[in-house]
């Protein structure tokens, strides 16, 4: 979706399909459509698609308005969050949109899975060089994190054929979450390596 992209880009597609569809389709019609090619140009060039083109404009530079607007929500979340307890002062909805962020500004491209429905467990799928890499986010403010959680993401990994796992959580892991992950492609992300993260995505 052109919403995804960076507003900038938004811009420019809406001009660029503007004058594609105003102006270059009918051109390339009568230059290379032959004797029909010649007559839909004609008719293409007299203003008849104009309202597509102006539809297209509109809709491309709607869409670099909601990028624009977004990237500022952004910005300003990231912006608000000072240390652990503000982070979990979020709902969780809210604290799983914040992790997609940051991982957006890490250079990820991040699809939502458990906003839109249940897909097992996991909350984000993260795509980068070629790797798929799937999240889980516990936003428990006292609970450990237990292996057997992290057993069931690293089963949910072969699943989808992904490379890696990286599970977040405000508080931490038990000492047997730790050890499993000891020699697999797990990340565990919590306390102040989180809030690094985080911050980090800001810059």
């Amino acid at each position: 979706m052109v919403s995804g992209l960076p507003w900038q880009a938004g811009i420019v597609l809406g001009v660029t399909g503007y004058a594609a569809v105003r102006y270059g389709l009918g051109w390339c019609m009568s230059t290379f459509g032959g004797p029909v090619g010649q007559t839909l140009g004609t008719t293409l060039a007299d203003g008849t698609y104009a309202p597509i083109a102006w539809l297209l404009l509109g809709a491309c530079w709607l869409a670099a308005l909601i990028s624009f607007l977004d990237n500022r929500r952004r910005r300003h979340l990231l912006g608000m969050q000072t240390g652990l307890g503000a982070l979990g002062a979020l709902d969780w909805r809210t604290f799983e949109m914040l992790m997609r962020d940051t991982f957006r500004q890490q250079g990820y491209s991040v699809r939502e899975t458990s906003m839109g429905g249940n897909d097992g467990g996991v909350d984000l799928i993260l795509h980068k060089d070629g790797r798929i890499t799937l999240v889980r986010c516990r936003q428990w403010r006292t609970r450990l994190v237990d292996v057997k959680l992290v057993c069931e993401m690293y089963g949910l990994m072969f699943h989808h054929h992904a490379n890696a796992v990286k599970i977040i959580a405000i508080g931490h892991y038990t000492d047997d979450a730790q050890r499993f992950v000891n020699g697999k492609p797990i990340e565990l992300i919590c306390g102040n390596e989180l809030l690094a993260m985080v911050h980090g995505s800001r810059r």
